[in-house]
């Protein structure tokens, strides 16, 4: 057995990508297939109701020796997020060169961070069991594309990728660093909720381009951070729902509706640190014209509309995508480029509006 196979046997369940048999996860969480519900489904339901509203929000854990984590969002994928959070981790780096920083990729299904730090290889493990994350231009690194062949599809339903999510905020060995940046998956589904539930996060940047289409999903990113972490939801004028969230995105068509309607109170969670406009402009190298190709300042508007501020832009150049795809990222390999500065003042933008550290 492979090492990254052991490393993902969550509570004697094996995890094995390309769809293969696993063993049944046990325990209370395990939900309820819908299909089990026909019969005396009734009283299953008001049974895992029960447990439901009997269970408390789980608590925010620490990353152990991280002090600060901040994630970087967007409501669609394309839209350049994996290359904004590599490149802002360089950037605070190189920004500082007192402070050490991690970069966490929890994109499970399409983890982009091994191809563009250039890393591969299996982590190694600690004497206490945790994985060692991998490290490049002076970042340590860790994600799922670690565990897996490069060319492996991962084939799991929503438990196991939480499985795999636990996995990788809880046993990975990150030492001292002072900021962490995790690179998300794109939309608002299980893993956006389940790392935003367990680990205090200190900011969130949202990544958009200034296409309406984009801008709509970036909308839907930053109101999800403002709505996570609820201490009671409403449910109706006699319920009190006090679960997870996770459980309620988790369940069956035939479940949420006995659950539901679920009405999310405005409620401030992480900060939302501001957006970041990719591939805001692009210039001609020949004649130099400015070209708009996907709206201008769109997420200006959008910045306006949710009272955020821009943390800045981002030009659609072909360094940063060659860059990118060479796993030489354009804020270490062409650190005086135009392209690179502008990622070097975005970092700037991101601490000036972090709290401090002991706050």
């Amino acid at each position: 057995m492979g090492i990254w196979q052991r490393l993902l046997l969550f509570g004697g369940v094996s995890l094995r990508a390309g769809g293969g048999a696993t063993a049944p996860l046990g325990g209370s969480r395990a939900m309820v297939c819908g299909r089990q519900l026909s019969g005396a489904g009734s009283e299953t339901l008001k049974q895992r109701r029960t447990q439901i509203m009997s269970r408390g929000l789980p608590k925010q854990k620490p990353i152990e020796g991280v002090k600060q984590v901040i994630v970087v969002a967007s409501g669609k994928g394309g839209v350049g997020k994996s290359t904004t959070a590599v490149n802002l981790a360089l950037a605070l780096a190189a920004n500082d060169s007192s402070k050490a920083i991690g970069l966490l990729d929890v994109d499970v299904y399409g983890p982009s961070v091994p191809k563009m730090m250039n890393l591969k290889g299996n982590p190694e493990l600690s004497q206490s069991n945790l994985m060692r994350p991998l490290l490049n231009y002076g970042i340590a690194c860790m994600s799922m594309g670690f565990l897996v062949e490069e060319s492996e599809p991962v084939v799991w339903r929503g438990l196991m990728v939480m499985s795999a999510i636990e996995k990788l905020l809880r046993q990975v060995d990150w030492g001292q660093l002072d900021y962490l940046v995790v690179d998300m998956p794109p939309g608002t589904g299980d893993v956006q909720l389940s790392v935003s539930q367990n680990i205090p996060i200190t900011g969130a940047v949202i990544v958009s381009t200034p296409q309406d289409i984009a801008l709509m999903d970036a909308h839907k990113g930053a109101e999800m951070f403002r709505r996570v972490h609820v201490p009671g939801l409403a449910l109706s004028p006699r319920l009190e729902y006090s679960g997870t969230i996770t459980e309620l995105t988790s369940a069956s068509t035939s479940q949420a509706q006995a659950i539901l309607p679920l009405q999310l109170p405005e409620w401030l969670g992480p900060q939302v640190l501001g957006l970041v406009q990719n591939m805001s402009v692009f210039q001609c190298p020949k004649c130099k014209h400015k070209t708009h190709i996907f709206g201008a300042d769109g997420a200006r508007k959008l910045a306006q509309t949710l009272g955020l501020e821009v943390l800045g832009d981002i030009p659609l150049h072909l360094n940063i995508r060659e860059a990118s795809d060479t796993g030489q990222p354009i804020v270490f390999s062409q650190p005086e480029s135009d392209e690179a500065k502008a990622y070097l003042r975005i970092a700037v933008e991101v601490v000036r509006r972090l709290p401090s550290p002991s706050e």
